[in-house]
């Protein structure tokens, strides 16, 4: 298969440069169990649901001025676990959503499951609601790492929900986690066989993080489970990289590889700068220049909404703080960080910049300058948000 990185204009975003009037993200903040890795908000209490749904909807419709009109291109819903949502909740959230904004026909629906809660009937009233993609939270198809990342299913469950779910969706996404403490090449070879196997068209791979206040943090310094190794999660990435290729996968994203035609619209829509909007607890928004965040309290989230009070933190990010942000998000893709685009964006003074600081990384074989776009090579791949930050510009304006 052709190097797809070397020819930018194809397998552009949303398949044409520019299209796309915004995302729509919906946080559903409740999980049966808590993950030992996890530090996204969610409660595994389900007592509030009913009432957090309600309050989505209304958030919705209290927001839906701040995308920029158009169609929504695509709609996600993360979490937290989605795949928890009943039918009426979800008919009532796809409800307000159609109510209030104008969806393309070809949109991206998206929603995270975890492979415990698709059963056949689950996985009908999924389709029957409109969503027309799943990903699927697999992370590991062994018991041994399924235990120690304290999931709620096992590798039973795993292989047969994605079989299953097969029969009704073409499009799906698999989450694996690499870099797993006591995981060897070995094992984690068979993962990757495992999954290209069952012939799905997208894989999401994340490097495991040790993230403050988890579970797995608190393990890790009690000495219950070993440390992450920097330099297996490494290995790991390379024959992740080098086995997918060869499968016909292209990597267009760090952690992301997908046959043509079944990129993320919804994630390519955050790297490439699209307006977003982020409801519910936690959820973050961004319409080019100003982000927001929500509050990541179920309870005090639910009392501001009832009072019609948005519940939201913001920031307006200087012409630094998006350059900074622009480099970081495009260098992670196949598309890299296009100059023409830096110098139309921030000016001519921003692209000398990056230019300058490009020159070590093109000489050390970490970044390459092609059709008048930087992209990361080979040998930087693993390291690229630590080559994007040798590239910000960190002097105030």
């Amino acid at each position: 298969m052709k190097d797809q990185s070397q020819h930018p204009n194809q397998l552009l975003p949303f398949g044409e440069a520019g299209r796309g009037a915004g995302a729509l993200y919906i946080h559903i903040p409740f999980c049966k169990q808590a993950c030992h890795y996890c530090d996204f908000h969610f409660s595994t209490s389900m007592k509030k649901k009913d009432e957090l749904v309600a309050m989505l909807c209304r958030e919705i419709v209290l927001r839906k001025g701040e995308l920029p009109a158009g169609e929504l291109q695509t709609i996600y819903f993360g979490g937290g676990t989605p795949s928890l949502l009943s039918s009426e909740e979800l008919k009532l959230i796809f409800d307000t959503i159609y109510e209030h904004f104008t969806v393309a026909e070809d949109a991206e629906i998206t929603l995270e499951a975890n492979p415990d809660d698709l059963s056949r009937e689950k996985v009908e009233v999924l389709k029957a609601a409109g969503i027309n993609r799943l990903s699927i939270g697999v992370q590991s198809f062994f018991e041994e790492d399924l235990r120690m990342m304290n999931r709620a299913h096992n590798e039973v469950e795993a292989l047969e929900c994605l079989q299953m779910a097969k029969e009704y969706f073409d499009n799906i996404s698999l989450d694996l986690i690499y870099g797993i403490p006591g995981m060897s090449e070995e094992r984690w070879k068979e993962n990757i066989s495992i999954a290209l196997q069952l012939e799905l068209p997208h894989f999401s791979c994340y490097a495991l993080t040790v993230e403050p206040n988890t579970a797995l943090k608190k393990f890790i310094e009690k000495g219950v489970i070993k440390p992450v190794d920097d330099d297996a999660a490494s290995a790991h990435f390379e024959i992740l990289v080098r086995t997918l290729k060869e499968a016909g996968y292209v990597h267009y994203e760090f952690s992301n590889f997908g046959k043509p035609g079944y990129f993320s619209k919804n994630n390519t829509a955050y790297w490439t700068g699209k307006p977003y909007l982020g409801i519910g607890p936690s959820a973050h928004s961004f319409d080019g220049k100003k982000r927001k965040w929500n509050v990541s309290n179920n309870s005090l989230y639910i009392k501001a909404i009832q009072k019609e009070e948005l519940p939201y933190e913001e920031e307006e990010l200087s012409t630094t703080d998006r350059y900074n942000e622009h480099v970081m998000t495009r260098l992670r893709t196949m598309w890299g960080i296009s100059l023409e685009e830096v110098e139309k964006e921030f000016g001519s003074s921003y692209k000398e910049y990056l230019l300058e600081q490009a020159k070590p990384l093109l000489q050390d074989n970490m970044l390459e300058l092609t059709h008048n776009r930087l992209h990361v090579t080979a040998k930087g791949k693993f390291l690229s948000d630590g080559i994007a930050a040798e590239l910000f510009l960190v002097n105030l304006e």
